[in-house]
């Protein structure tokens, strides 16, 4: 392990020396690159430095504590920290997934229980809205279809970060691990009798892809146009701007009814679609790993229900990670990175233990 460290110090020396050179900035998609790869390097260079830093104080502590026994103490704190930073340094270690910098396209749909998970869904809309609006985040709904009582039936919605990204914190990167089902366990509004119910709706997060990641033939493309529709299946427009792009050698369908222009609501779908492509060949290229490996990457599997909100007794429980906690009013207000950080953790173990086996 220490043997790659020193060689990422050498790296990250390079960078510094290179960026520190006015020229390299006259290409500034190059000067982001290196600036990105030096900000990757800098914690695991700080850490390490720590890393030595304690090894010499365990030394010096030992020295004088042959002479006096008071020094005893000083010598364990500094074993403890360094341990500390050695763990520290492995999950740094740890490799990261390529995709987590990138922006992302969230979409929430309602499943079994009707009018109810459609409210469950904007629910979970705004959960997400909120954690965005607390971290500094962007958001803008491409698409949208809402229920006769104010829920949804399915919306999408892009989400983005603002300025420098740190590594680990870029959308991608917190919000990969709310794709799947989430229950509900709740009085409905519709409910006369005060009986709880349990029903669920079906969260997908895929990174949104850039043009130049994707691409996409005309040729390979059918697309329809429609009215868009309201609650209730009422007209919306009396022109025909709804859109429906189906990538036909995949299967893959995109649809946009938001926008009043066709033109507009063609050009959200197609960034629907290419997430959604780029979503795919990525899953693609994952299967064609052996099972072995395809077990150890992941613990968190997003595919399965992951998480349970009980509204009656304020609970909400993350099934994947065993996460629980009894604020779930403070959740759904957006409070949720302790849940997704529960995810980030458990994940990063999981790669650790790969690793070392490796």
């Amino acid at each position: 392990m220490f043997e790659a460290v020193e060689e990422l110090l050498v790296e990250h020396a390079a960078l510094e020396e290179r960026l520190a050179d006015p020229s390299v900035h006259a290409d500034q998609a190059n000067a982001r690159k290196l600036a990105k790869r030096y900000a990757e390097l800098t914690p695991i260079t700080a850490t390490y430095r720590a890393w030595r830093q304690a090894g010499e104080d365990i030394e010096a502590a030992r020295e004088f504590a042959a002479e006096d026994p008071d020094f005893i103490a000083e010598v364990k704190a500094s074993e403890a920290r360094q341990a500390e930073l050695t763990e520290d340094l492995r999950l740094l270690l740890v490799p990261r997934d390529p995709s987590d910098e990138k922006d992302v396209i969230l979409e929430i749909k309602a499943g079994e229980g009707g009018e109810e998970s459609a409210l469950f869904a904007g629910d979970l809309l705004r959960m997400y809205l909120r954690f965005a609006e607390r971290i500094g985040w962007k958001t803008e709904i491409i698409d949208s279809n809402e229920s006769d009582l104010g829920g949804y039936k399915d919306v999408s919605v892009a989400v983005k970060t603002r300025g420098t990204i740190e590594p680990g914190h870029g959308v991608w990167a917190r919000l990969k691990y709310e794709g799947g089902v989430h229950r509900v366990q709740r009085v409905p509004a519709t409910e006369s009798q005060g009986r709880i119910h349990t029903s669920a709706a079906g969260v997908l997060v895929t990174p949104e892809a850039e043009e130049v990641e994707v691409e996409v033939h005309a040729n390979d493309l059918r697309i329809d146009v429609y009215r868009s529709s309201g609650p209730g299946g009422q007209s919306v427009n009396t022109t025909d701007s709804a859109v429906r792009i189906t990538h036909l050698p995949t299967g893959i369908v995109a649809s946009c009814q938001n926008e009043k222009s066709q033109l507009q609501n063609k050009e959200s779908a197609m960034r629907i679609l290419r997430s959604r492509l780029l979503a795919a060949a990525q899953e693609a290229a994952e299967q064609e790993a052996s099972d072995a490996r395809r077990s150890q990457v992941r613990t968190v599997d997003r595919s399965e229900r992951i998480r349970t909100y009980n509204y009656p007794e304020n609970r909400i429980s993350d099934h994947r990670t065993g996460f629980k906690a009894y604020n779930l009013d403070q959740v759904l207000d957006g409070e949720l990175n302790p849940v997704i950080q529960s995810c980030v953790d458990a994940d990063a173990a999981a790669k650790l233990a790969s690793a070392q086996q490796n």
